[in-house]
């Protein structure tokens, strides 16, 4: 995006340089990643990331702010994920957007989804740093957004986490943690902030209160951050030694309800210049002529699973008549390859990851980045490429 940051990379690149980088980040997180990370990372000016910010947080306000869009989103949360303490309004925000050749010929930004979930806070900042380390690249470039440093980051999110509480006391909640591929995320989440990854199973229950064991001692667990995505939960059929109704001493750091109260089923409810048409597929009498133009997308699904690209009458025919409003139809987003590589141009989704402050402020903190050439930005979408993958937004002034 800034060429003469671009060429000097590209000029400059090692192959050695790279290998360091991904032994730097094995070495932080004590293990093989499980997931690639691209080549190189991405530099953007300021005034982008700003903009990307700043149109994240209006589409996030304007679903708050609508009784209408909160209405409909409370109904549709599953009984077994509502209950006491989900809070006013989320701790965790995530906007992705692509980028767009625009009828002016400009880049312009394209909403692709947002979600009221947590991300990688912790191995984010940790890929970026490692970029700039490996490739010997500016300190000057910045890493983060919203006018926060490195000491400002690290306290807003661990404030966002613990709020307050011991951080023993506090657990990263996740469905057998060792085995996700977000694992090098809670490994830095333990390193930064003391909040300890542990699987659902480990929870137990006396009365109104949650424990695990940490460090052969029963600890009361006062907070979670919670990790499970319950797409997971009901897919696998895990069994919570709790029950998120019931009245528990514990507070939420990302209530379950809210993955569903902000998500793809928001969109419909959204009016934005940067938003895709898309409808609830149950209110479409037919679909559109150019359906190669479209695609049909489950509501709860995560990390892309059970897209599908130009939907056909039998593809549609075949959802069941009560399960079509768990679908949307939503204008395809046509990624321009604003990367150049070696390999060639590349498509690049950012995501602007938020924190709602103890004082009410949506606070932009992190670009998280995916590169891709493929169909979308998923690792089997991308299988023999390379300069794709997992990658970090450095910000020039």
């Amino acid at each position: 995006m800034i060429p003469a940051l671009r060429r000097a990379f590209n000029e400059s690149w090692t192959d050695a340089a790279y290998r360091d980088l991904v032994a730097r980040l094995d070495s932080r997180t004590g293990a093989t990643l499980g997931f690639p990370i691209s080549e190189t990372p991405c530099f953007f000016p300021r005034s982008l990331m700003d903009q990307l910010a700043d149109t994240g947080a209006t589409l996030v306000r304007q679903l708050l702010d609508s009784p209408t869009a909160m209405a409909a989103a409370a109904a549709v949360v599953p009984e077994r994920f509502r209950g006491p303490n989900a809070g006013e309004r989320p701790v965790f925000l995530q906007v992705d957007f692509g980028l767009v050749r625009g009828e002016t010929g400009g880049i312009e930004p394209k909403l692709v989804e947002l979600q009221a979930f947590a991300s990688l806070y912790g191995f984010q900042l940790v890929v970026a740093e490692a970029y700039r380390d490996a490739f010997h690249l500016s300190p000057v470039l910045g890493l983060f957004l919203g006018g926060l440093d490195a000491g400002s980051y690290h306290s807003l999110v661990g404030q966002a986490i613990t709020s307050g509480h011991d951080p023993r006391e506090v657990v990263l909640m996740e469905i057998d943690p060792q085995q996700q591929k977000t694992w090098p995320d809670f490994v830095v989440t333990e390193q930064m902030w003391g909040v300890r990854a542990i699987d659902t199973a480990e929870v137990t229950r006396d009365g109104r209160r949650l424990f695990y064991t940490r460090d052969g001692r029963r600890t009361p667990i006062t907070r979670v951050y919670n990790r499970v995505i319950p797409d997971e939960l009901e897919r696998k059929g895990v069994q919570l030694p709790f029950d998120y109704r019931d009245e528990l001493d514990v507070e939420w750091a990302g209530h379950p309800a809210w993955y569903f109260r902000i998500s793809k089923f928001s969109i419909p409810f959204l009016t934005h210049p940067s938003v895709p048409k898309t409808w609830f597929l149950h209110e479409l009498d037919r679909l559109p002529d150019d359906r190669d133009r479209y695609l049909l997308k489950p509501l709860f699904s995560f990390a892309g699973g059970g897209i599908i690209f130009a939907p056909t009458d039998a593809q549609v025919a075949a959802i069941p008549a009560a399960e079509r409003s768990n679908y949307i139809l939503q204008e395809r987003i046509q990624f321009e390859p604003v990367i150049e590589t070696p390999d060639g141009p590349t498509q690049a989704e950012i995501r602007i990851m938020y924190i709602y402050t103890d004082a009410g402020e949506l606070k932009p903190v992190l670009p998280l980045i995916r590169m891709g050439r493929g169909k979308m930005m998923g690792v089997d979408h991308n299988k023999g490429l390379r300069w794709v993958g997992a990658s970090a937004g450095l910000i020039a002034d």
